[in-house]
Order: C-alpha cells, then sequence, then structure tokens
C-alpha cells in the first residue's frame, strides 16, 4: 500500500504523461476557456460600480467627462436618462458572466469523465496484459478496486479539483485587480484576511488530509475483498451459517472508511463559514469607516456594493482552490495507486495480433526446465528433460506439490522458466513468438469459469455473439458429450447459465469447459484435472471421444483417477519437481498390482 510520501505536484506530472494527445489538447483549450471566463468575471464586476453610482448619485456620474461622452452616443443627455442603459448593460454583464461560467462547468465536467473512462480502460487493459505471474502474486481485490473507485477518486478528487483550481485562481486574480483598480487599500486588506484564513486552515489539516488518504485507499481495497470474499464463497457461508463473520470483516473494513471520507469532507466544506463571517464583520467595519468620509454614504455605497459583490464572487472561488487543495491531499494515496498500475510495462505487441502461427509438425522439447516463482523460492520443478510428439497422448502424474500444473503452465506460456527452453519444432519459445505458440493451444481446467451468458456463448468465449458458429458450438458439445443434455432444455444452447454457471451443475460446467477447448480447434489441448466432477461412465465417455479425435491432436492430461490415462501413449511421473519416470499404462498398473501384492504379503505376515 503506497504511504502517500510523493509530492501533489509529482503526482500530478505522472498523471499528464499518462495522457493522451487528444485530452492534453482539451485541457489546453480549456485553459483558453478559463482566461475568457475570468474576463467575463472582471467585466459583470466592472459594471457594478457605473449601475450603483447612477442608482445613488446619478448627477455626480454624469459629471464625469468619459461616461458623459459614451453615454451621448446612445442619446442620453440628462443623468436620469442614464438608468436604463446602465441597467441593460449591468444585466448582459451578468447573463455573459453567467453563461461563461456554465459552459467552463460543462466543459470541465465533460474533459474529467473522458480522461477517467481512459484512465479506467487503460488501467484495466494494462492490467489484463501482465504476465500471468504477476497475476497470481497479488490480490484481484485491490486491482478491481483501483479500476472501478480508485480511478473515480482519481476524478472527483484529482483531475476535477486541479481544473477548478486553476479556474478559480484565473478569476481571483482578476477580481482583485478590478477591486485595486477600484480601491487598492480595502482590496489587499480583504484578501490579506481571507488568505489568512485559509492559510491557517491548511497548515492545520494538512496531516490529517494525508493520514485519511492513505487509510481510504486501504479500507477501500478490503471493503472489495469482503465483499468478493463473502459472495464468492455464498455456498460455504450460507452451510456454515457465516453470515455474521463476514458482515464484521465488512464493517471493520467500511466504517474507518466512511469515518475518514467524512472528516475530509468536513475538513473541505468547514473553512467556508469563518471566512464569510469575517467578509461580512470586514465589510461592516468598512461601512461605518466610509460613512465618516467626505462624501458619506453617498460615495460609499457604490464602493461597498461592488467590494461586496467582489467578495460575493471571490469567496466560492477561495473555497474551490482550498477544497481542490484537501481533496488532491487526500487523494494522494489512491492517485499512486492507480498511476502505479498505470504504469505497469507493457509487453511488446500487445494488442496486436500476431499472423500466423509457430509450426508444429513434429515434437514439443522441454530441454533443461526449471522454475521457482521468486529468486529466494525453492525450485518447483528442477532439470525437466521431455520430449513430446506430436499427435501424442501424454499423462502426468504426482503427489500434490510435484509440479505437474506448474509444468504445463510453462507448457501454455503462462509462466517463464528460471532456466532451460521450451522447443517447438527445434524452435525456442520466446517472448516475441510465445502468442505464435499459445494459438496451438487450448486448456481445460479444473475450475471451469464460466461468465452469466447463454451455453453458446460461453462455449465460445471471447467471441462475439454475431460471430458465434452455431454448428461448431454443437459439434463441440457433441463431443463433450452434453449436446443431449442442453438440446433437451427450453432454450437448449441459448440457456442463461448464471454468475459463474451456478444453474448448472459442476459434471455440466466441466464438460462445457471441455467443448470450449473444442470448439477452439487448437491441436494441443491440456486437461488439469478437467474431469475431477465427471463420474466414472461419463468421463470415460468424454475422454474416449476426446481420444478418438484427429490423430494429429496432442493431448497432455494430469488426472486424478489413472483409469483416465489408459488411453495415453506414455505417463511422466513427477515427484519434487523432477520427471522420475516415464512409462506406458500397462507398465504403470503392472507396478501398481506388484505393489499391492508387495503390501499384502506384509498384512498377511503381520497377521500371521
Amino acid at each position: 500500500m503506497p504511504q502517500s510520501d510523493e509530492s501533489i505536484i509529482s503526482l500530478l506530472k505522472r498523471l499528464w504523461r499518462n495522457l493522451g494527445k487528444r485530452r492534453k489538447a482539451q485541457f489546453l483549450a480549456l485553459m483558453v476557456l478559463m482566461i475568457f471566463t475570468s474576463f467575463a468575471e472582471v467585466f459583470s464586476l466592472g459594471a457594478v460600480l457605473p449601475f450603483l453610482g447612477v442608482l445613488t448619485d446619478p448627477e455626480r456620474v454624469f459629471q464625469n467627462d468619459i461616461i458623459r461622452e459614451f453615454v451621448g452616443l446612445l442619446g442620453v443627455t440628462t443623468p436620469h436618462e442614464m438608468l436604463l442603459p446602465v441597467t441593460i448593460a449591468f444585466a448582459c454583464a451578468a447573463l455573459m458572466s453567467g453563461g461563461m461560467r456554465l459552459l467552463q462547468i460543462w466543459a470541465n465536467t465533460r474533459v474529467s469523465f473522458a480522461t477517467g473512462a481512459d484512465l479506467s480502460i487503460a488501467l484495466y487493459r494494462r492490467t489484463l496484459y501482465q504476465p500471468y505471474a504477476v497475476h497470481v502474486s497479488r490480490n484481484s481485490s485491490n486491482v478491481i478496486d483501483a479500476v472501478s473507485s480508485k480511478v473515480n477518486a482519481v476524478i472527483f478528487s484529482g483531475i476535477i479539483p486541479v481544473i477548478n483550481m486553476v479556474t478559480a485562481l484565473l478569476i481571483i486574480l482578476a477580481i482583485m485587480v478590478t477591486l485595486i483598480v477600484i480601491n487598492p487599500v480595502i482590496a489587499l486588506s480583504a484578501f490579506a484576511g481571507f488568505g489568512l484564513t485559509y492559510a491557517v486552515v491548511i497548515k492545520l489539516t494538512r496531516a490529517r488530509l494525508k493520514f485519511n488518504g492513505v487509510l481510504i485507499a486501504r479500507e477501500s481495497s478490503r471493503v472489495v475483498k469482503s465483499l468478493q470474499e463473502g459472495l464468492g464463497g455464498i455456498r460455504d457461508v450460507l452451510i456454515d451459517g457465516n453470515q455474521s463473520v463476514y458482515c464484521d470483516v465488512y464493517s471493520r473494513a467500511v466504517f474507518p472508511l466512511r469515518k475518514a471520507q467524512g472528516s475530509n469532507n468536513f475538513i473541505n466544506q468547514s473553512p467556508r463559514y469563518g471566512v464569510e463571517t469575517i467578509s461580512m464583520i470586514l465589510i461592516a467595519g468598512l461601512a461605518y469607516w466610509m460613512a465618516g468620509q467626505p462624501g458619506g454614504m453617498a460615495l460609499a455605497i457604490p464602493v461597498l456594493g461592488t467590494l461586496a459583490l467582489g467578495a460575493q464572487r471571490m469567496l466560492p472561488a477561495l473555497q474551490q482552490v482550498f477544497a481542490g487543495w484537501s481533496s488532491l491531499q487526500g487523494s494522494s494515496a489512491s492517485m499512486e495507486e492507480v498511476l502505479d498500475l498505470l504504469e505497469q510495462p507493457l509487453p511488446e505487441n500487445s494488442g496486436e495480433r500476431q499472423k500466423g502461427s509457430l509450426p508444429f509438425e513434429q515434437s514439443l522439447a522441454l530441454r533443461g526446465l526449471s522454475f521457482r516463482y521468486t529468486q529466494d523460492a525453492p525450485e518447483v520443478l528442477s532439470a525437466i528433460d521431455l520430449i513430446i510428439h506430436k499427435g501424442s497422448r501424454i499423462g502426468f502424474i504426482g503427489t500434490t506439490g510435484s509440479g505437474k500444473s506448474t509444468l504445463l503452465d510453462i507448457v501454455m506460456g503462462l509462466l517463464e522458466p528460471t532456466k532451460g527452453v521450451i522447443e517447438v519444432d527445434g524452435i525456442p519459445v520466446t517472448l516475441i513468438n510465445r502468442r505464435l505458440w499459445q494459438k496451438h493451444i487450448a486448456h481445460v481446467p479444473q475450475s471451469i469459469f464460466l461468465s452469466d451468458a447463454s451455453i453458446e456463448e460461453n462455449i465460445a468465449l471471447g467471441v462475439p455473439k454475431g460471430k458465434i458458429d452455431k454448428e461448431r458450438v454443437r459439434q463441440a458439445a457433441q463431443q463433450a458429450q452434453i449436446a443431449e443434455l442442453v438440446e433437451s432444455w427450453p432454450k437448449k444452447y441459448e440457456t442463461v447459465v448464471g454468475e459463474r454457471g451456478v444453474r448448472l451443475s459442476g459434471g455440466q460446467r466441466q464438460r462445457i469447459g471441455i467443448a470450449r477447448a473444442l470448439y477452439k480447434q487448437a491441436d494441443v489441448i491440456i486437461f488439469d484435472e478437467a474431469t475431477s466432477a465427471l463420474d466414472n461412465q461419463t468421463e470415460e465417455a468424454v475422454m474416449r471421444a476426446i481420444h478418438e479425435l484427429d490423430e494429429n491432436l496432442t493431448i497432455l492430461i494430469i488426472a486424478h483417477r489413472l483409469t483416465t490415462l489408459k488411453n495415453c501413449h506414455h505417463i511422466v511421473e513427477l515427484n519434487n519437481g523432477c520427471v522420475i519416470n516415464v512409462i506406458t499404462y500397462e507398465e504403470m498398473k503392472k507396478s501398481e498390482n506388484i505393489a499391492k501384492q508387495e503390501m499384502y504379503k506384509k498384512y498377511i505376515n503381520k497377521i500371521k
């Protein structure tokens, strides 16, 4: 979990580097729009002074040579005739200012959320393209949380606040320049009072915001993790009656999360009310002071009115700057986590569909293959030398932890060997041509993933619905011994299986997994205990159908029952990551019978 030691400026620079050219151009266009918005604010604020002056003392205003010449162009010849054009000008200035602010908000929101979508897509894409070893080394709930909620934090607490801060700063600058022109002493005094208040609040809240940010990043991942675990294992939860345990885990994550979010929200909003109070006291004091000056209230009201309107415009802008700063402080840990995932290295040629395939006409050779998950971890596989000829059926047996599944993960290109090489027809499989080799492979795991979609969509997983070959689906289902069952259902291959295939039995899910591999029409099929949920009769029928397929089809099987391997040409026995034997099924049965006889003799002798 990041501790958010990185500065906000550094995080924003990283975020900028991760934006596309189009978004960068849009942000630059926003800057131009912000400048026009600030000019509109100046124009509307500048229109207040003559408007209030005409209302209170039109004769004094009419005495100004510049104003008299300007209104003379409009046909105004007396002081009281100025009221209508000045009122219209003031209303137009207000409309223009309001319209520009609305346009600014619309543009800010549109660009911010489009940028958030870009970041979310890029993050998900980079995550999907990471090697298998990366996926098994981290908790998926952290990634899901980052893609869904932490990207939202970047939008709402990162991108939007920065845009609002820049807009607000430009507006504050424009208002300050206007007020200084009108009365520099009053303007600078007011700004100093407001600025000092926010500076004190920033000093007092910085540490709390950073602490809350780290807590929010950590607890939001825990919330997703608790939801995944509780709902993912709902059968066991219901059977064991452990609902209260999972509710307790969820509450221990969600209460600190909401408390920290609430604390940040209070810090964001609270300074505004103190500053508003100070501004009212300041204006009251200025009114009292100016009333005693030459010209009295007639001169004071236009200046105070302009100052009041300026303060009314400036205070929300100051609050936006502070709220933006506090949001950035509070979301820095989440932003850092998102940026770390965005900056994951992408494999070469990622996203590109490599044409052709790696030729596989003769054999697959494993030469000196060794593997360990980390440099400090013990070897899972050691010095594996094995040649698998095309069209052969090879079984793999061994105790739990002997390295069977890891070996086949390496064969499939999911894991990269620590030492040694895989050769296909004498050509080494590398990072560059690995996808070409994987085109040959279909995999049937023990635990079958099913999406909440129809049978045919699950058999042709990853193929757009409009491009599914229905005849090929039916043929694959027949070979997997599930077609008769599916075709007896009312909706047949359009039957929806439910989330994770909850509406199907374990055996039905496995047969759909086998049909999926057969639909792919790969020439290497790998079964990792894929028939463990089938009864003996169905398993025998499925395996017989598979072994009767094209003789050029290469089949690698890890099985929990030895009878599953009876049609294999060879059986590879592993122990402690090493190949200790390569035998036929008949030789294995013979040695098994001898072992049973020896055990029986020992038992008889013990009885005697």
